[in-house]
């Protein structure tokens, strides 16, 4: 059974207050916030309904279903049911809440219909986008969400211990991704991937095969996959795996909600030299970075940083992609896969202690498949600190 860590006292209540001083900072009277992720950061849990941040005072929580379970835990002073976005006003003034004048709202995922009855229903406010302060402080780990991490870190790496055991000649991908996600299950992985964008959010991880990890898909990564049909191109296909490819394992943990990323290269038999010579390329392009970054640098400049190693490598044409490669080397993770900072081009964010990301230097060659690594690493003041452990090296198989 997945055991719930112990929530330290005011870990939520501390979060809000980082959160209203952002507010005030920005001239806002508050935020109304309804995007999972971001409920969840809040409160400590989701349940289809509102949460009211004043710029000062206590939060409310106006939930339509379940408030019984909202009740229980919600981490938050007032939780209160709602049966139409027509009490919004209402309900935040029951509260003790002054009408705001300026109101932050989720503008990168708030469809356009919500928006519009919003100024319905709050004639006179002036709505301003709130996003970009809600990733700004979660960037940030607390050190429970770091505990949570490490701890999904430590989780995730028994699960790819039975990898051996699950790769098989002949089996298809989507077998064996079946069989490794069965495991992830019984270790409490909670199988959402979580994902912040219109249609972003993808199945939750990756098996493929030899040509299959260099289908490109809607998602915006190194490696897409075939999946197993044209309504959704993702992931492990119907393709046997053969001896002497590579096999790309690429899950994400995820556990009390919380994401660590990990990338690990098999093969039955022997990778054929320059995709051999390739992911010992990415594990010293990895080392190097793990070494060097600090806080302080910019997101920008580990990115640069990766590149131009790999162009001294002589596999600039094939790094991160090979047609269409992406301008990235890592992303941010925490209860969505996509935080920051981002690892790339022209990204100015500098990383603080406390940020959390995946660094997956990775080539692709045409005709063969993809090798590289990812690892989920936690900046501290020191340095980098390592989440995920499974072992680095190009698993040989029999």
């Amino acid at each position: 059974m997945l055991r719930q860590m112990e929530v330290p006292p005011g870990e939520y209540a501390g979060r809000r207050q980082r959160f209203q001083d952002l507010l005030r900072a920005r001239g806002l009277d508050g935020a109304l916030l309804v995007q999972a992720a971001d409920v969840i950061y809040f409160t400590g849990t989701y349940q289809d309904g509102h949460l009211y941040i004043p710029a000062a005072g206590k939060s409310l929580f106006m939930v339509r279903r379940d408030y019984a379970l909202a009740r229980a835990d919600a981490a938050v002073e007032e939780v209160v049911p709602i049966k139409s976005f027509r009490q919004l006003p209402d309900l935040i003034a029951a509260a003790g809440h002054p009408r705001p004048s300026r109101l932050g709202l989720e503008f990168d995922v708030l469809p356009v219909a919500t928006y519009h009855y919003y100024q319905k229903v709050f004639p006179g406010v002036t709505f301003a986008d709130c996003t970009p302060l809600v990733k700004e402080i979660r960037a940030v780990k607390t050190p429970y969400e770091i505990e949570l991490m490490r701890d999904a870190g430590r989780r995730m790496d028994a699960v790819y211990g039975v990898l051996p055991e699950i790769l098989r000649e002949g089996r298809t991908e989507v077998e064996m991704a079946g069989l490794l996600e069965a495991e992830a299950r019984r270790a409490g992985h909670q199988g959402l991937l979580r994902m912040r964008g219109l249609n972003a959010s993808p199945f939750w991880g990756h098996l493929m095969t030899g040509e299959t990890a260099l289908v490109t898909s809607f998602f915006d990564g190194a490696v897409g996959g075939p999946g197993v049909g044209p309504a959704f191109r993702f992931g492990a296909s119907f393709k046997p795996l053969q001896r002497h490819e590579p096999v790309l394992v690429d899950y994400p943990g995820i556990f009390h909600g919380y994401i660590v990323d990990m990338t690990r290269i098999f093969v039955l038999g022997r990778l054929p030299e320059r995709l051999a010579r390739a992911h010992q390329i990415a594990l010293e392009i990895q080392e190097t970075l793990s070494r060097e970054v600090r806080p302080g640098w910019t997101a920008a400049a580990v990115y640069e940083r990766a590149r131009a190693l790999a162009a001294e490598a002589g596999l600039a044409a094939h790094f991160m992609g090979h047609d269409n490669p992406v301008r990235f080397v890592g992303h941010g993770v925490g209860l969505e896969l996509n935080e920051l900072p981002v690892l790339a081009s022209g990204q100015e964010t500098t990383l603080l202690p406390g940020m959390v990301f995946a660094l997956e230097p990775k080539f692709a060659f045409p005709g063969a498949g993809v090798v590289g690594i990812e690892n989920t690493f936690l900046v501290t003041d020191g340095g980098l600190e390592r989440l995920t452990n499974y072992p680095d090296e190009l698993q040989a198989l029999p």
